[in-house]
């Protein structure tokens, strides 16, 4: 299964955005997240949307690297008792015009890049799982269904592999350094898509392969679930996990985004 093209990923924002907001009429935004119990679903909306202006507005200033001093996505204290009226058009619009400036720019072009990627293709894949993983988080509050294209879903998965994991070894030096070790090996293998990553713990940094081998623990179950599994917003009891369990509960410990 192939990686999202820049073009679908552009339009994933808005759909994943209009999928996310469709959820919320008549809904409590006052009410805890339980996957993020420090905010509320008022805070978590603002957080995703503040999100998608921060990219969208060092897209547009032409910025050479990430500006992180423009982030407000964490400055949530007082968002408090906003209604859906207010926060369904402002996230739809915030969705549209970053989806905009991507399809404007070069993709390849180095503005708001990051760690040396070109930040147009950096971003328009981080805000899509931004917001496909923050809609789980909505439909999980709200006790709602949630469903996700097999293709979209490998593409989060597939990110994760290449950013939240590199980003956890370097944020978290001295936690991550149990994880490596001779023969530490994880195999992630979906069951209903063509869908498999080892990841190799054996040397200094993590190393990923796409594909199957034998590794020292597997976790073996649907797409959409070793998505959330590795994202902590679901135990791995109902997946089938073969080999070093402990590895895998320290992995999924350790590596946090």
């Amino acid at each position: 299964m192939k990686m999202l093209s820049y073009e679908r990923r552009c339009a994933e924002i808005i759909h994943q955005t209009s999928l996310l907001t469709s959820s919320l009429d008549g809904a409590d935004l006052g009410i805890q997240v339980p996957s993020i119990p420090d905010w509320t679903l008022n805070q978590l909306l603002r957080h995703l949307g503040h999100a998608h202006r921060w990219a969208d507005l060092m897209l547009r200033e032409r910025l050479p690297e990430v500006d992180y001093s423009r982030n407000e996505a964490q400055q949530l204290s007082s968002y408090v008792g906003e209604p859906a009226s207010v926060l369904v058009p402002w996230l739809d619009e915030g969705a549209a015009s970053l989806s905009e400036v991507l399809t404007e720019v070069d993709p390849d072009e180095m503005i708001a890049s990051l760690a040396g990627h070109p930040g147009p293709r950096v971003w328009s894949r981080r805000m899509t799982h931004e917001t496909v993983m923050h809609r789980w988080d909505v439909a999980n509050a709200l006790g709602v269904p949630f469903e996700l294209d097999l293709e979209v879903a490998h593409d989060t998965l597939s990110e994760w592999t290449a950013l939240a994991l590199p980003y956890a070894f370097m944020r978290w030096p001295a936690e991550t350094a149990a994880l490596v070790g001779p023969g530490h090996t994880v195999h992630l293998h979906a069951t209903d898509a063509e869908a498999e990553f080892v990841i190799d713990l054996t040397g200094p940094s993590p190393v990923v392969r796409e594909g199957h081998e034998k590794a020292a623990v597997a976790l073996r179950g649907p797409l959409v679930e070793l998505v959330l599994a590795v994202y902590r917003r679901r135990p791995v009891e109902g997946l089938e996990v073969f080999g070093d369990a402990a590895l895998l509960d320290l992995f999924l410990d350790r590596v946090r985004f």
